[in-house]
């Protein structure tokens, strides 16, 4: 694929627009094994494991605070509700952060990128 210089509206073309989830795991071997199920499962086509984070947070009445290793996930909006399935299967955490948000402007050739290998895989599904 040739790169060119245009970048364009990433929210065009409903479910095909380009979206990016993101969640947060306990630790680094957990965020490879759900970086590689979510690659496996063909449901995006690029996950980054992104440093660790400190989270602040209330959980069952208690301010905690845990450090955290963060996925982000580029796939499509129809694509959404399977990257969750995926997430919610293979997340220890009892409600983990699932969040997406759109792509609303990027690099031309890149978004096109993730389109064609979320769309590769569903074609070959079957």
């Amino acid at each position: 694929m040739q790169a060119g210089n245009s970048s364009q509206n990433a929210q065009d073309g409903g479910n095909e627009a380009v979206i990016a989830v993101l969640t947060n795991l306990p630790d680094a071997d957990t965020a490879a094994k759900l970086s590689r199920a979510l690659l496996e499962a063909r449901v995006c086509a690029c996950v980054n494991r992104l440093a660790p984070v400190e989270s602040e947070y209330w959980w069952q009445g208690k301010l905690e605070q845990a450090t955290e290793w963060p996925l982000l996930a580029k796939t499509t909006r129809g694509q959404y509700s399977a990257v969750e399935a995926v997430i919610r299967a293979n997340h220890p955490y009892d409600v983990p952060e699932i969040i997406a948000w759109p792509v609303s402007q990027g690099f031309g050739p890149y978004l096109a990128w993730v389109r064609g290998e979320v769309t590769r895989a569903e074609q070959h599904k079957d």
